[in-house]
């Protein structure tokens, strides 16, 4: 493990300490902790946005499907007769 030092903004430090005494936990898991959430945050919102390129590429191509399609499969949802997902 790496060390890394900060500079806690003075109007966090005591609501971090208090956090940390409320939780039995060390203010350096909760900066661990916070960094983690972040860090998986932003990689999250990352993929969405290639996905979203992904998707905006396959409209300007004509890869679409039609609503009407897309409403009748989804009227089969739970059903025996449960259809496969149209195809663009």
């Amino acid at each position: 493990m790496s060390v890394t030092s900060i500079r806690l903004q003075k109007d966090l430090e005591t609501p971090l300490e208090d956090l940390a005494k409320k939780l039995h936990r060390s203010k350096n898991w909760l900066i661990n902790q916070a960094v983690k959430e972040f860090v998986e945050k932003e990689s999250l919102e990352e993929r969405r946005w290639a996905e979203t390129l992904q998707a905006l590429d396959s409209v300007e191509h004509g890869a679409v499907v039609d609503s009407k399609n897309v409403h009748e499969w989804l009227d089969t949802w739970g059903t025996e007769e449960e259809s496969s997902p149209p195809n663009s």
